[in-house]
């Protein structure tokens, strides 16, 4: 399987600092949203996050932030509280929004991590995973 990924590994390690599954999650979610949403990177879109505020989960925010371009100095990814990860994105242009959260078997997979060696395990494996194997998504078209 060819995942064509928009931020390499090397890239999003330098950016945040180090490997973890959450980077991971956040960069897979930002690439699956910029591409079902066809919405520009950058200036294209604005993030919501709800559940990432405290660390390992708030690492998913770099994530996003690198694959989709949005940043806090911009003011389009915004982060809420919330007892479980949910991530919004908005096409700004089509006004069609995407609501990605994790599957049950994924969040299985994160509670079972122990050490840093299985968390930086468990993020190369989840970077070549499929995006639909890891997330429920929710395409809304109309702007309620």
């Amino acid at each position: 399987m060819n995942l064509n990924h928009s931020v390499n590994l090397k890239e999003a390690i330098r950016f945040h600092g180090h490997l973890g599954p959450y980077l991971v999650l956040g960069i897979l979610a930002g690439e699956l949203a910029v591409r079902l949403l066809k919405c520009k990177k950058y200036f294209g879109l604005k993030v919501k996050v709800w559940g990432a505020d405290k660390k390992p989960k708030s690492c998913l925010i770099d994530g996003l932030q690198l694959s989709s371009g949005a940043t806090y100095g911009k003011g389009n990814i915004k982060k809420f509280n919330g007892a479980q990860i949910k991530i919004e994105v908005l096409n700004e242009l089509t006004q069609k929004k995407i609501v990605l959260q994790f599957k049950d078997a994924l969040l299985k997979k994160l509670e079972e991590i122990k050490t840093h060696k299985d968390s930086e395990i468990l993020a190369r494996e989840l970077y070549r995973t499929t995006p639909s194997q890891l997330f429920n998504c929710e395409l809304i078209t109309n702007n309620d």
